[in-house]
């Protein structure tokens, strides 16, 4: 019983998601509203609300640990994986938007949530910060799609309502879709949650690797269908755009509002201060020269991100279990792929950089 309501919970998860984003993607466009915003707001918020519901439920059922290795695993899972999948079919297109604005907010916000998180709690200020600083972001997006402005904006709407019938601007019908996508969105969270604490507490999983791992991959799968069927649309830009402003709103709505309805706060261990939340901003920061060359996240690069992610879960399950593995895993990760790793991003951007500079002016523009 336990694993059918895990199952279910998933799939409500996932159902909940997709209605939310489909409504809510309507009413955006029958406001008009540029199709990069759409991804960047109502397509990363609507893909990012299962892990808000897992993290609120996690906190008020005081399993706190959950809540925020959720944000963390999934933050992680979305760079290394998804990007991975969607970049090794087809290499993923990235907007100057997103290297200017976008990628440098995400690694900026994961240093801030490190050093909220320095005295092993995240309490309602905290939280409230984050919050306010989600307000803010909406309004520079709102902004910047303004000022993207008349031409783009309209050439864009007129495409979009080229494939939007009347039924699908019925206000109410979307409104209806908004509601039942959040209703689905709050049961399954349930479900999973507890289902998810039961699998792997019986198999010796502690809250935290539960909430980094399964949890973490369960409620990113929004983020994977949508970020996989934008890059087999060639979407290419909503594929990332969908990524990273899933991990801005993350760490602004998700660890902010769980944080602000948690009582006394959410405790953060040692390991996460100390492993878990340095790799997210390595991770975070390992997209900028990625996606500094040439504008594209090729497939070598998709490969590199996914075999990373492997070898992450790789390491969580040696260390949870204290395999005999673990020394020399750490061994070989530490000396050997992660400076190979670093060489080769090292030379790839030199070359880029000379590459450029090698352009005749005339070309260049």
């Amino acid at each position: 019983m336990t694993f059918i309501l895990f199952i279910v919970g998933l799939a409500f998860l996932i159902l909940g998601a997709e209605v939310l984003v489909r409504g809510a993607s309507k009413i955006a466009t029958a406001l008009g509203i540029s199709p990069l915003i759409i991804g960047l707001t109502v397509v990363a918020f609507g893909t990012s609300s299962p892990e808000l519901a897992i993290s609120i439920n996690g906190v008020l059922s005081g399993q706190a640990d959950i809540s925020l290795g959720n944000v963390i695993g999934s933050n992680i899972f979305n760079i290394l994986f998804i990007l991975g999948i969607s970049a090794l079919i087809t290499p993923l297109y990235v907007t100057k938007q997103l290297i200017r604005f976008d990628v440098p907010l995400m690694i900026g916000l994961s240093v801030v949530l490190f050093l909220v998180s320095l005295d092993q709690t995240i309490n309602f200020f905290d939280g409230l910060l984050l919050v306010i600083g989600l307000l803010f972001y909406l309004i520079v997006l709102a902004v910047l799609s303004f000022k993207k402005g008349s031409t783009e904006n309209r050439s864009d709407r007129n495409s979009l309502e080229d494939q939007t019938t009347q039924e699908e601007l019925n206000w109410f019908k979307n409104i209806i879709l908004v509601a039942g996508g959040l209703a689905l969105l709050v049961l399954g969270s349930q479900w999973f949650v507890n289902g998810a604490v039961s699998i792997a507490s019986y198999l010796g999983f502690s809250e935290l690797i539960i909430g980094l791992t399964i949890v973490a991959a369960g409620t990113s799968m929004p983020e994977v269908v949508t970020s996989i069927i934008a890059a087999i649309r060639g979407e290419r830009d909503i594929a990332v755009g969908n990524v990273v402003g899933s991990n801005i709103f993350n760490i602004l709505s998700v660890i902010g509002i769980s944080t602000i309805l948690a009582p006394s706060g959410i405790p953060v261990s040692e390991p996460i201060i100390g492993y878990d939340i340095p790799l997210m901003i390595v991770v975070a920061i390992a997209c900028l020269p990625i996606f500094f060359t040439g504008g594209t996240i090729n497939r070598w690069e998709g490969a590199l991100f996914l075999s990373y992610y492997i070898a992450y879960t790789l390491y969580l399950a040696f260390n949870a279990t204290q395999h005999d593995l673990l020394p020399i895993f750490n061994y070989i990760m530490l000396y050997f792929v992660i400076p190979l790793t670093v060489i080769t991003i090292i030379v790839v951007v030199f070359q880029e950089m000379v590459g450029k500079s090698k352009t005749p002016p005339n070309q260049a523009h």
